[in-house]
Parts: structure tokens; sequence; C-alpha cells
């Protein structure tokens, strides 16, 4: 029986970050840097997290990393995640799919949009 899932991180959780203590707090271990398909969009939430979304038109590849996390925290990590973040299927550039933070599409209306950095961490240090 699996006892651990992946989960891609794209914001505050990942090393680092200011949530990332979430993450190792319920045992997370972290697998590896990587990078979404070019599928997405991400938006800054006040500056203070983002907010990505899956696209037919206009995506581009995100920098995250992929954690494995033990499946009965799964639900603890989601819930200690700001409103309007959720999570959903992440199609990776290889191929590969794995659960991971998405948001809500309402949280991302009239918020700057920060696609073009190509992931959180490039954006902020602009």
């Amino acid at each position: 029986m699996r006892q651990a899932i992946p989960l891609a991180v794209n914001g505050t959780l990942m090393r680092g970050l200011e949530l990332n203590g979430n993450l190792l707090a319920v045992g997370a271990t972290f697998v590896r840097e990587s990078i979404t398909e070019p599928t997405y969009r991400l938006w800054s939430i006040d500056d203070s997290y983002p907010a990505m979304l899956r696209v037919t038109t206009g995506g581009n590849a995100i920098a995250l990393e992929i954690w494995e996390v033990p499946i009965p925290s799964l639900s603890t990590i989601l819930l200690q995640e700001p409103p309007g973040l959720c999570i959903g299927k992440i199609h990776l550039w290889d191929g590969e799919i794995v659960l991971g933070v998405l948001a809500e599409p309402y949280l991302c209306e009239n918020r700057q949009e920060i696609t073009k950095w190509g992931g959180w961490r490039e954006y902020k240090k602009t």
C-alpha cells in the first residue's frame, strides 16, 4: 500500500519559502525540481503567493517542486493553503501527471499575471 504521494508545489510551499514548514511539519520530503508542460498561466495574489491555472492558450512552462507527502497529511496541507487554492492534476513537461496546487479561476481575476517569469521564485527576484 502506498504511504506517500507526489505533490507539485509552485509557490510559498517550496524550499526556503514562507509556508515550506507546513510540508516539513507533516514529514514531507523534497524529491526534485521540475516544470509543467507549457499549458499553465501564473498570477500574483497581492505579491503574497502565486495562483496557477491550466489553460488552452497563452500558457507557459512553470517552475515547481515535487514533494512526497504522507497520504493522510494531504488534507492538512490543503487546509493550510490560502483561500482559493486547491489540489488538482498537474501535467509535467515529461508527460507525468501528479497532484499539485492550483487556483480556483476567480482568484486570478483582476490580478497581476506573472506567467512570463516562468515561476514564483523568478518573479519574486524582480
